[in-house]
């Protein structure tokens, strides 16, 4: 793979399709998932199966993300309620001084390009968010949402789908 960084300790499943300026590590995915260019995904993330995350995202630690999941283009995912590069006294942080705030991402769902998800949040079976979106609290399993903050829409009727 050319210009592509993946690290030793990566588990990856059968079937993996990793596309070129890709950047893992610590990470684990599971068969069949594609990953798109120009993708991060970061130690203790995991990736379900049969997933497509599109180029240009950021899987931060903290995230899982179930089977089936549709990830768009430059979706990003937050772990930290209060980010800050230094502490009080001027001096930079490290890793002992934040939490990591775990998100959920259900199987079947969908997340529109350019989404941002905020930690903490659960992201319910077949829900889709719209492309743009800030998540800010849980998306219910079967609906969409959309906007800045991410709003309900309506739900989906399963047999649609």
């Amino acid at each position: 793979m050319k210009f592509s960084t993946i690290a030793d300790d990566v588990k990856l499943g059968n079937g993996v399709k990793i596309y070129n300026f890709v950047n893992l590590y610590g990470c684990e995915i599971d068969d069949d998932t594609k990953i798109g260019t120009f993708v991060e995904i970061q130690k203790g993330a995991r990736i379900g199966k049969n997933c497509k995350v599109s180029s240009h995202s950021f899987i931060c630690e903290g995230v899982t993300v179930e089977d089936n999941v549709f990830i768009g283009h430059n979706v990003t995912f937050i772990n930290d309620m209060y980010p800050r590069a230094t502490r009080a006294d001027g001096s930079m942080q490290t890793e002992e001084d934040w939490v990591c705030i775990p998100t959920l991402v259900k199987k079947n769902a969908s997340i529109g390009s350019s989404a941002t998800i905020l930690c903490g949040i659960t992201i319910g079976e077949n829900a889709i968010i719209g492309a743009g979106s800030v998540v800010t609290k849980d998306v219910p399993d079967n609906s969409i949402v959309a906007g800045n903050p991410a709003r309900f829409v309506r739900h989906i009727n399963t047999s649609d789908t």
